[in-house]
């Protein structure tokens, strides 16, 4: 019984890992969300976002730039777990 478990859940679950793992590289893209701050700052320089706008928009980057760097610190860790 243990040897059909490991021959069908293992995969299974070395997948669904597999899938999280990139599906939470995806959702916590730091590159993008980085890109997005420096964007916020040219449009902000030349004058097509104004100030309240842009200091809005860097605060809510440099809230999601600390969660995906949180995130990413789990995933390399190994600290975020797939339960069944």
């Amino acid at each position: 019984m243990f040897v059909l478990d490991d021959l069908l859940f293992r995969p299974i679950v070395g997948i669904v890992d597999t899938l999280h793992t990139m599906a939470l590289n995806e959702l916590y893209d730091l590159e993008a969300l980085e890109d997005e701050l420096k964007e916020n700052q040219l449009l902000y320089e030349i004058g097509e976002r104004s100030e309240e706008e842009y200091r809005r928009r860097k605060e809510e980057l440099e809230a999601e730039i600390e969660i995906a760097q949180e995130v990413h610190e789990r995933l390399s860790s190994g600290r975020v777990e797939v339960k069944s």
